[in-house]
């Protein structure tokens, strides 16, 4: 995709990815620039080591409407155009039960998921709805086998709430912006990565546990890392999926068929 002397040429596509700083995000930033992407990344720490060269990073949280806004505009003048968006930032609720907490330690909790996980995601769509209109783009989120399942998962009420809201969020934009954009999902189950809870705990601090757990919960006894994952946010955004908008792609152990 790069021209003589290594100069990018016009075909060479653009993405901008919430959250890409660490877990499945990371794993899609490095699998998109290893393809020929450059990526424009927004995320509330920029780490040391990014490419400087395919890769922008713009210190921000995906709560803040100008945030979203900045890093489509970063990718828009450092590369010229954009033809993917990754919705990814999230964040957990610890699996807290209606009953677990008080009422405002509830309402706190649930208040801070939905909007990293949802209102994050529909801030970063309307900020790259237009250029990837005009580049006839697509968007991929990530949503969560809490999209489906209700219980032993380790999801809480706040957490599948959320990832059931961005599930219809994903159908209902891929209706509104057809035919211009796509719009589609990915939905791991039980990817060991860097999550973290409202307050700052690690999900899966407890590795080898979770590991098990994992394992013994879906009917292929696998565990996924996020590098067999992000391949299938560049596949949503190929040519290969020309035809799919409003889907979800469910690498989740065969949890479907438990």
């Amino acid at each position: 995709m790069a021209g003589e002397g290594g100069r990018r040429t016009e075909r060479e596509p653009v993405a901008v990815v919430t959250g890409g700083a660490s877990g499945i995000g990371h794993a899609v930033v490095a699998d998109l620039a290893a393809h020929g992407y450059r990526v424009a990344v927004l995320d509330r720490d920029a780490p040391a080591d990014g490419d400087a060269d395919r890769v922008r990073w713009v210190v921000g949280d995906v709560r803040d409407p100008d945030a979203n806004d900045r890093v489509v505009d970063v990718a828009l003048s450092s590369f010229g155009r954009l033809d993917l968006f990754v919705g990814n930032a999230g964040v957990h609720d610890g699996g807290i039960g209606v009953r677990d907490v008080g009422g405002a330690e509830l309402a706190e909790v649930t208040r801070y998921v939905l909007d990293v996980d949802v209102v994050g995601y529909l801030l970063g769509a309307r900020a790259a709805a237009g250029a990837l209109a005009d580049s006839g783009g697509s968007m991929v989120f990530t949503l969560s086998d809490a999209s489906y399942l209700v219980r032993g998962n380790g999801a809480g009420v706040a957490y599948t709430a959320a990832k059931h809201a961005a599930l219809g969020m994903v159908r209902h934009l891929a209706a509104d912006l057809a035919p211009s954009v796509r719009v589609n999902a990915v939905a791991p189950g039980g990817v060991v990565t860097g999550l973290r809870t409202a307050d700052g705990r690690h999900v899966f601090a407890d590795a080898d546990e979770i590991t098990a757990t994992v394992r013994a919960f879906n009917p292929l006894g696998v565990v996924l890392c996020a590098e067999q994952v992000a391949p299938l946010y560049r596949f949503l955004a190929s040519p290969a999926a020309a035809g799919m908008t409003g889907e979800v792609l469910r690498p989740d152990g065969g949890l479907t068929v438990r």
